[in-house]
This record gives C-alpha cells, structure tokens and sequence, in this order.
C-alpha cells in the first residue's frame, strides 16, 4: 500500500518500508486497526490520478512544515486542516495522508523535493496551485512566525508552481505580518 502512495523507485523504498513497519509495529486496539484499514482501503480505492494529487498536495505541505528541519503539532494540524479543505478528504484520512507526507519529508527530502512539487504542478489546476501556496504559507505561520527558512522554502514552492509573479506577491501579502523580517522591523522600530 505505501509503494503505491510513495511512487516506485529506490528512493522511495525505504520511507515506504519504515511507514508499513510503524502502521505494523505500533500497539492498536482492534478499533484502531480496523480504522486504518478501512483509511488504507479509502486510499486505495481512489483513482490513480487523484491519489497521485492528494500525495504530492501532502508531500508538498510537508516540504513547507520540514524547511526548519522541523514538524510542529502546530504545523501538522494545518496540514491536516488543508487537505480537509474543499471536502477533499475525510479527517481520519488526512490525518494519515499528513503522517505519511511528514515521514517522507523527514527520510526522502533534497532533489524529492523538487520532483514532488513539479509533479503536483503537471496534474493540479491553476486554481489549487494557488490553495497550495496559500496553504504552504499558513503551515509556515502556524507558530505565529514565517521564519526565514520556511519564507525561503515557500518563494521555491511558489517558483515551482509556476504562478505569475503578481499571484505570488497577492499571496504573500496576505501573510506579511507573520514573516519574521517585518516583525523584526517593527519590533526594531517598538510597533510591536
């Protein structure tokens, strides 16, 4: 199941064996475990395509979380608030959706990166190109704070999902009282 969400290749078999092993591995009750199989049978009833969108939306969410090298219950309740968004997932399935997403970008990162993003950029419309960089900001503000490394990781999100420049910049207005430059230069300036 998870080298079905994960993508072939080498690269991906170890997050999918280390992913199997803790959904294996964890203590359960038979509640939990006939919750997550029916999780699991959801996933794997959906079409290809559309899983394909759901895991690089996930990953890509992650990608913003994991850019301060890491995850926060802050950040991850964002996450799973977005892919909830627009009914596209139930909560149960984007809680798992989420903790799969994060173990990636924890063991996978670097050059997955980039791929992962293009390939949400190649199936995803305009229109969610635009909610993903909206909500990689938000899982970046979810401190309060868009530290630099995550304004730096997001503005390479934002470039990978080729949106016009002016998009971008709507975008991220919308977020300048959370970045950590400008509340640095208020807080220089005593505004804040």
């Amino acid at each position: 199941m998870f080298r079905r969400i994960f993508g072939p290749g080498p690269e991906h078999e170890q997050a999918a064996d280390q992913a199997e092993a803790a959904l294996t591995a964890a203590p359960t009750t038979a509640g939990e475990t006939a919750t997550v199989r029916r999780i699991v049978a959801r996933l794997e009833e959906m079409p290809p395509e559309r899983a394909r969108l759901v895991a690089s939306a996930a990953y890509t969410l992650a990608r913003a979380a994991q850019s301060d090298l890491e995850i926060s219950a802050d950040e991850t309740a964002v996450m799973e608030r977005e892919l909830q968004a627009h009914g596209a997932l139930d909560e149960p399935t984007a809680v798992l959706v989420t903790e799969m997403a994060k173990l990636q970008a924890r063991t996978v990162g670097g050059t997955e990166n980039y791929v992962v993003t293009r390939e949400f950029t190649s199936i995803a419309t305009e229109e969610q190109r635009i909610n993903m960089l909206r909500a990689c900001f938000a899982v970046g503000a979810a401190s309060g704070t868009i530290s630099a490394e995550e304004s730096a990781a997001v503005n390479q999100i934002a470039s990978e999902l080729m949106l016009d420049t002016d998009v971008v910049t709507a975008i991220r207005s919308e977020f300048r009282e959370r970045l950590s430059s400008v509340q640095e230069v208020r807080r220089l300036a005593g505004q804040g």
